[in-house]
């Protein structure tokens, strides 16, 4: 586990426990040291990933990421100017390095979002997705971003 995600996980714990400011403090602690800012309000599952220990990652306060997602580097996941609602990440997705996420969507399970990409409506479960505006471009056949990867690195050329 990363340092900025340990870090996240006792802001979160502390948040959980309705201890008064120590959840802001460690979370602005998170963005001085790492440049991420993940606020103790979000909730994430299992095994949270950050590029580069979250180097210039911003997440909205009432996100919601699933089990085992990644998130690289310089990634945002927030609101739409006029929504209320943020973006529900679910369980094993990859957010390329550079994409924005936002506003009242669902990104389902075993979602690959490519590089640079602009995602601003829902994305089915196991979808790989890339552009601005996003396009579809593969499915992941019900397979997580970690098996697909494990599966390539070990294709017999």
């Amino acid at each position: 586990m990363s340092p900025p995600v340990l870090l996240f996980k006792f802001s979160r714990f502390f948040y959980i426990l309705k201890i008064p400011i120590l959840p802001r403090v460690l979370s602005y602690l998170n963005r001085l040291m790492f440049s991420v800012w993940l606020p103790a309000s979000v909730k994430t599952g299992a095994n949270l990933t950050l590029g580069y220990w979250g180097l210039g990652i911003v997440v909205h306060s009432n996100c919601v990421i699933g089990n085992n997602c990644q998130i690289s580097q310089n990634v945002t996941i927030g609101r739409n100017c006029g929504d209320i609602k943020v973006p529900i990440i679910g369980n094993n997705v990859y957010v390329g390095t550079g994409s924005v996420v936002f506003g009242n969507i669902d990104i389902g399970d075993n979602v690959i979002i490519g590089a640079n990409s602009v995602i601003n409506k829902s994305i089915e479960k196991n979808l790989i997705v890339a552009g601005n505006p996003y396009k579809v471009i593969g499915n992941t056949d019900g397979k997580s971003f970690k098996e697909l990867d494990f599966e390539r690195r070990n294709k017999n050329f």
